[in-house]
């Protein structure tokens, strides 16, 4: 049985993500801040990703109990506000959370994949990449890092059988927006269907089903890429 950790287990993605590794036949350990629930039929980690060294440390720990195959680099923190309103210190924030993290947590699993020869990595970017989102600039930064992160890692770590992926998820349909968008959420539920061409919106399982592709055996020769899961915007 392959083992995953997935990060950001208990946002609308992360939930989606562990319950369909979990249906997949994967164990899974679901990571995410001290204080929360693993969501149903994973194991528990409670990591506040913003403490680098000790991401690391934690997941260099967890491969030595038990190997994990696969990590799924989801968590992330987002807001949306006009660039000037932020500080740099909740710049820098966003960076360290949706990235730094990321990175801390390959340094401490990457040693044991590569190893054992296999391994597969996929990391969370974004559409918003694709530079039509306003007041997003720390969070869009960040995700255009993170893909340069799933590159160059694909290079260094393909030759031990490790691949890097990342997937740019559309607008998933999640309690997110509610937060984010508030009065104006029929506004930007129109403006997500107008911008895809598949006229539904997107469901966390849908970024699963991707995610298991990259997990998986057959995709063993597919690294360093970008698929975007965004009902073709």
């Amino acid at each position: 049985m392959r083992h995953a950790l997935i990060t950001g287990a208990c946002g609308t993605i992360g939930q989606g993500l562990v319950a369909g590794f979990v249906a997949a036949g994967y164990r899974v350990t679901a990571l995410d801040l001290p204080g929360l629930a693993a969501p149903p039929g994973a194991e528990w980690l409670p990591v506040d990703l913003s403490d680098l060294d000790g991401a690391r440390d934690a997941a260099a720990a967890l491969d030595a109990r038990a190997a994990v195959d696969v990590l799924v680099n989801n968590a992330a923190i987002i807001w949306n506000r006009p660039f000037e309103t932020f500080s740099p210190a909740e710049f820098e924030e966003q960076m360290r959370v949706n990235v730094s993290a990321a990175f801390a947590l390959v340094l401490g699993l990457s040693p044991g994949m590569k190893a054992r020869g296999w391994g597969r990595i996929v990391n969370l970017s974004s559409v918003t990449l694709n530079g039509q989102w306003d007041n997003f600039v720390p969070y869009v930064a960040t995700k255009g890092a993170v893909l340069g992160l799933t590159r160059t890692l694909a290079r260094e770590l393909g030759p031990f059988g490790v691949t890097v992926n990342a997937i740019a998820p559309g607008a998933v349909l999640s309690a997110t927006e509610e937060r984010l968008f508030g009065d104006k959420l029929q506004e930007y539920n129109d403006f997500i269907l107008k911008g895809q061409s598949v006229k539904r919106r997107i469901v966390a399982d849908d970024i699963a089903q991707a995610a298991l592709y990259f997990a998986s055996e057959g995709a063993g020769l597919v690294t360093g890429q970008h698929l975007g899961v965004d009902g073709g915007w």
